[in-house]
């Protein structure tokens, strides 16, 4: 079975995630990094009855006011940040849209707020599916607008 060729991807990006309700994110693509990571404040576990669930503020950085999130889907793993000091972060699922391709990925939950993009695409995301030309930027959003994917994406589970 031959593979499915990848898609050139630039440093940077405007995606979408459908599930939280975010759309033209800027997202910077980073090799260096193994999971990827969304922007978010407060992040704690509550309890509704006799359910334990994840609460959080997402900031998208566009000017619109933060939203709460509340998920009983999560998990919690160790995570070496970019000065390759271990913390202790929780992961989430959610769908991420690029190239019109809706893809099922992980997210740590981080404070992202010294840093100008609030989303980092990570390696496990780009395995197998994307290239990076570092002198490009915007491609999936520039098709996006160009009427060049579909508006109906294939769905892909990590």
């Amino acid at each position: 079975m031959k593979p499915k060729p990848k898609q050139i991807i630039g440093m940077t990006d405007l995606v979408d995630f459908p599930d939280l309700g975010l759309f033209d994110i800027q997202a910077k693509v980073d090799t260096g990094a193994f999971t990827s990571a969304l922007h978010c404040k407060d992040v704690r576990v509550i309890r509704l009855g006799l359910k334990r669930k994840l609460s959080f503020w997402l900031i998208d950085k566009t000017g619109l006011p933060a939203r709460k999130f509340r998920s009983d889907q999560f998990s919690q793993r160790m995570i070496k940040n970019s000065f390759g000091v271990a913390e202790l972060r929780y992961v989430i699922q959610t769908r991420i849209v690029l190239f019109g391709r809706t893809i099922k990925a992980e997210f740590t939950l981080a404070d992202r707020e010294q840093l100008k993009n609030p989303v980092l695409l990570g390696r496990k995301l780009l395995r197998n599916r994307f290239l990076v030309d570092v002198s490009q930027k915007n491609l999936s959003y520039d098709a996006k607008v160009a009427g060049n994917v579909s508006s109906v994406a294939p769905s892909e589970n990590d």
